[in-house]
């Protein structure tokens, strides 16, 4: 049954209309976004179904358009939508890494990392400079290579803190493979990063891999 004909308390728009967004399951909120469904499906049943895909809103919302486009009913205007969604996420995640101590933030900054890279489809390197105060000065793309291989250059990285007066440094990576395991070259990599910013005073906080769902901090595991 289309949700048209649903009683009127039981449509998603009018329940958030009514009872706000926090009183949606997530099904429902994705039906919204979806707004139609398919013969036989309503957008809440495609809700249900995107979720039991995906496991989670984190993988669904990195999804790449190919894939989210697998089902009838879910074609390039649903998928620019999530799209939208994800963007605005990214950026207000962005606003709350820029205005707060990152080092208070901690799940802010795993958020906009996956947000920022954990969808690319090659290997991308980040960097995040911080003043003395842990306070964003800049976050920038500084390496884009392949599939499964990024050439990240240490004095690239020294110099572009320098340029911003940066007082310590986070950095990232994804894993386009979807697995947030450190490799040995990553081991390395930050090895060689952390002594080429002592050289010049500058601390590496973090260096962590990334993915569509999750981030791995190398600092937690006791790797930096």
């Amino acid at each position: 049954m289309s949700i048209a004909h649903w009683p009127e308390a039981e449509r998603p728009r009018e329940k958030l209309l009514q009872h706000g967004a926090g009183a949606l399951s997530d099904a429902e909120l994705l039906a919204i976004l979806l707004r139609t469904g398919v013969r036989g499906r309503s957008a809440v049943d495609m809700g249900r179904q995107l979720l039991q895909r995906y496991g989670t809103l984190g993988r669904l919302m990195v999804a790449s358009r190919q894939d989210f486009a697998r089902d009838p009913g879910l074609g390039p205007a649903k998928f620019a939508l999530f799209m939208a969604v994800r963007e605005l996420t990214r950026r207000l995640l962005a606003e709350e890494v820029c205005a707060s101590d990152v080092l208070s933030s901690p799940e802010a900054v795993r958020q906009y990392l996956r947000l920022a890279i954990g969808a690319c489809d090659v290997e991308v390197f980040m960097v995040i400079y911080l003043s003395v105060q842990n306070g964003v000065l800049a976050c920038e793309e500084a390496f884009r290579g392949t599939l499964n291989e990024t050439r990240v250059y240490p004095r690239e990285i020294v110099r572009r803190a320098l340029h911003h007066n940066a007082s310590a440094l986070i950095v990232a990576h994804n894993h386009p493979s979807g697995v947030a395991q450190p490799s040995a070259a990553d081991l390395a990599l930050t090895v060689a990063l952390k002594q080429a910013l002592a050289l010049v005073d500058i601390c590496l906080l973090d260096h962590f891999v990334v993915t569509g769902s999750h981030a791995e901090s190398l600092a937690e595991r006791g790797l930096i």
